[in-house]
C-alpha cells in the first residue's frame, strides 16, 4: 500500500500547486533588469511593471542585476523559485552570452527558462560617418570593397548585440572588417561621427541625437521588417544586402518548472498591453517597436535565435572573454 500513499501524496502535492497557481499573484513579484538603472530596458521595464501592478493587485517591483554580459541577473532567476514571483526581462544576450562566455556560463538559455512573452524589439540602425561617401547599403559594401582596405566597425563593446550585428555583416558581404570597440554607444557614436571608423550598428535612441543633429547618416534598420519609429528607412536587407536579420529583442522568462497557470495569468495581463495606445506612444519615444508574443512562440524564437548566434560566433571566432 506504500505505493498507493505516495500516488496520493504526490496527487495532492499537484493538486495543492494548481490551487496555488489559481490563486496567484498573493504577494510581490520581482523583475530582474540585467542593467543598470535609467537604461531604456530598464525605463521600459518600470513602465510593464507598473502595468502588470494595477491589473495583478499586487506590488511588482524592479531589481536591478547588471554584470557579466548579463549572466548575473540570467542566472539569478534561473535558479529561483518556479513560482512566477520572480522574473527576467531577458535581452537578447540571454542566448548570445554562453557562446559568448564559454568558461563561465553556468544556466541554458532553453532548458533553464519558461518564455512568459517577448514584449519589444529594439531595432538598431546601420549609421556611417560623413566620410563614407554611401547613400545606400549597396553603395557602402560597393564603396568598401572597391577600397580595398579592412573596414572598421565600432561597437558598444565586445560581445554586445552591435558587435554581433558587425560581424554577421561582414559574413554576408565578405568585407574585410576591423572591429573596434567602445565603452557605450555614445562614444562610439562620437568617434564615427568624427571620422575615426567607417560605420556602427546602434540602437535608434542612442543614435537619435547624432541623426537629428547631421553628424552621422542613417542607411538602414537592421531588423527583417522596417520599424515603426523609422518606417521611411529601410531595411538592410531591402537596402542591399539579402539574408541580413538582426533583431535585439526583449522579454520576460521565469524559471523552468513554472505553472502553467501563473505563465497563463501573466501572459494575460501583458496582452493587455499590447493594444494600449499609451504603451504604443511610450515603446515608440524609446525606440522600440513592441511584440507581446505568446510563450510558445517566444520559445521557438529563443532557441532559433540562439542557435543563429552560436553558430556566426563559432565562425567569426568572436568573443567576451
Amino acid at each position: 500500500m506504500k505505493w498507493l500513499s505516495r500516488g496520493l501524496a504526490a496527487t495532492l502535492i499537484c493538486a495543492g500547486a494548481a490551487a496555488h497557481a489559481q490563486d496567484y499573484p498573493t504577494k510581490p513579484i520581482n523583475i530582474v533588469v540585467p542593467f543598470t538603472p535609467g537604461g531604456v530596458t530598464d525605463v521600459m521595464t518600470r513602465q510593464i511593471a507598473a502595468k502588470l501592478q494595477g491589473d495583478l493587485g499586487q506590488p511588482v517591483v524592479v531589481v536591478n542585476k547588471p554584470g557579466a554580459g548579463t549572466m548575473i541577473a540570467s542566472a539569478y532567476v534561473a535558479k529561483s523559485p518556479a513560482d512566477g514571483y520572480t522574473l527576467l526581462m531577458a535581452a537578447s544576450s540571454l542566448g548570445i552570452a554562453p557562446s559568448l562566455y564559454k568558461a563561465t556560463a553556468n544556466y541554458d538559455p532553453v532548458k533553464d527558462f519558461q518564455p512568459v512573452s517577448l514584449i519589444a524589439s529594439v531595432p538598431h540602425v546601420l549609421v556611417t560617418g560623413k566620410q563614407v561617401q554611401a547613400g545606400s547599403v549597396k553603395e557602402l559594401i560597393a564603396t568598401l570593397k572597391k577600397d580595398g582596405k579592412s573596414a572598421t566597425f565600432a561597437s558598444s563593446g565586445n560581445g554586445t548585440s552591435n558587435h554581433l550585428e558587425g560581424e554577421l555583416f561582414a559574413a554576408l558581404t565578405g568585407l574585410k572588417m576591423t572591429h573596434i570597440p567602445y565603452k557605450g554607444s555614445v562614444p562610439a557614436l562620437t568617434s564615427l561621427a568624427s571620422g575615426e571608423v567607417d560605420l556602427l550598428f546602434v540602437d535608434i535612441a542612442a543614435a537619435q541625437p547624432f541623426l537629428d543633429g547631421g553628424k552621422v547618416r542613417p542607411l538602414a534598420v537592421t531588423t527583417k521588417t522596417r520599424s515603426s519609429v523609422l518606417p521611411d528607412l529601410p531595411t538592410v536587407e531591402e537596402s542591399g544586402l539579402p539574408g541580413y536579420d538582426a533583431m535585439p529583442w526583449l522579454g520576460i522568462v521565469a524559471p523552468a518548472g513554472t505553472p502553467p497557470a501563473v505563465v497563463d495569468r501573466l501572459q494575460a495581463s501583458l496582452q493587455k498591453m499590447k493594444a494600449s495606445p499609451d504603451v504604443q506612444e511610450q515603446f515608440k519615444k524609446m525606440g522600440l517597436d513592441p511584440l507581446f508574443s505568446k510563450p510558445a512562440d517566444f520559445g521557438a524564437f529563443i532557441v532559433s535565435d540562439s542557435a543563429k548566434w552560436a553558430e556566426l560566433i563559432q565562425k567569426s571566432g568572436a568573443t567576451a572573454e
